[in-house]
């Protein structure tokens, strides 16, 4: 009998009840139930971007590791160096943009869930003002960011957006800060984009406003408050990527996600919404699911009023996935 395959997973947050890390280790599970005997997995988490990561990395490989994913978009520099030197270990990255033969990407295409959020916060909003708390400014985020503007602003036109950069990708009390700043500047909704803890969910209960998450579902965080939870599910994923590696046909690609293949998913849709009002949510899901609609469809121009994508265009997914500009009408500037 074969020896066992180990998979290696590295997270850049504790894994708790929620959040990303979460997600990722339920897709590990999975693999776990999907092959058996045939794989074994080891976790090493809370592990921040930077020297630590590579030395993780190379220790999973040092004590057998044949398959790796890892879990942040900072993890990329270190795993590609790795992936050169050990072309007989397998690895996927979260969030990446390069790929090689024995390493592989995956992103979620989190702005179609979030776009569907956009939609359901200008339709509740009184104050006319949504906050939006963002990790860091990396193409996928601020996808998210502008999906969530353009969804809110056909729903309210004049919505004001009030938007904070952490820098940050597990910072609870910097998170907590920013979700009190951008209430205080009258945001009764707020979006928590990225954060791995329910940090921003728990103001938002605390404070009497509603929020719109990501990565698991958190509504038992904020029961009154969650108004819906961008959810990631990489199961199908991981199953078919580990498959492809027992079977020696792994080559590194790069895979997106979304509404269609059920990687995105919008959960725990807050019953303030209206019959009405989760019909055209519905509508908005299906056409999206269907190819019909387009989150990044033309006419859509950029903060300095420069055209990215004409009437009847959609912006490339090249585009999408190495977006560094902010829609028309978000104030403030991207970080650098």
């Amino acid at each position: 009998m074969a020896e066992p395959l180990m998979m290696g997973l590295i997270y850049p947050s504790p894994v708790a009840d929620v959040g990303w890390a979460k997600q990722l280790d339920l897709a590990r599970e999975a693999v776990e139930e999907a092959y058996g005997d045939r794989v074994t997995t080891r976790v090493v988490d809370n592990i921040p971007e930077g020297p630590d990561a590579g030395r993780v990395m190379n220790q999973l490989v040092s004590d057998g590791a044949d398959f790796l994913v890892l879990g942040s978009f900072g993890y990329m520099n270190d795993g590609l160096r790795l992936a050169q030197r050990h072309p007989e270990v397998n690895m996927i990255h979260a969030s990446g943009f390069r790929q090689t033969e024995n390493l592989g990407t995956f992103t979620a295409r989190g702005y179609e869930g979030f776009y569907l959020g956009g939609l359901a916060a200008g339709m509740v909003t009184e104050t006319n003002t949504i906050g939006i708390v963002a990790a860091f400014a990396v193409p996928e985020v601020i996808a998210e960011v502008n999906a969530i503007t353009l969804a809110a602003r056909e729903v309210s036109p004049d919505v004001n957006i009030r938007l904070v950069w952490v820098n940050s990708w597990f910072d609870p009390a910097r998170e907590q800060e920013a979700a009190r700043a951008v209430i205080s500047q009258g945001a009764d909704v707020v979006f928590s984009l990225h954060q791995d803890t329910p940090s921003v969910v728990n103001v938002a209960q605390a404070e009497g406003v509603y929020v719109v998450n990501t990565g698991s579902n958190m509504s038992a965080h904020g029961p009154d408050a969650v108004l819906g939870s961008v959810v990631h599910d990489w199961s199908k994923y991981f199953i078919r990527a580990v498959g492809e590696a027992l079977e020696g046909n792994f080559k590194g690609q790069d895979e997106r996600g979304g509404l269609a293949s059920g990687t995105v998913s919008v959960q725990a849709w807050n019953d303030v919404l209206t019959e009405e009002q989760m019909a055209r949510i519905k509508e908005a899901e299906a056409a999206l699911v269907s190819g019909e609609d387009h989150v990044f469809a033309g006419p859509l121009k950029d903060q300095s009023g420069t055209e990215r994508a004409v009437e009847g265009e959609v912006l490339p997914d090249p585009e999408i996935f190495a977006m560094n500009w902010l829609v028309e009408g978000l104030p403030g500037s991207l970080p650098q």
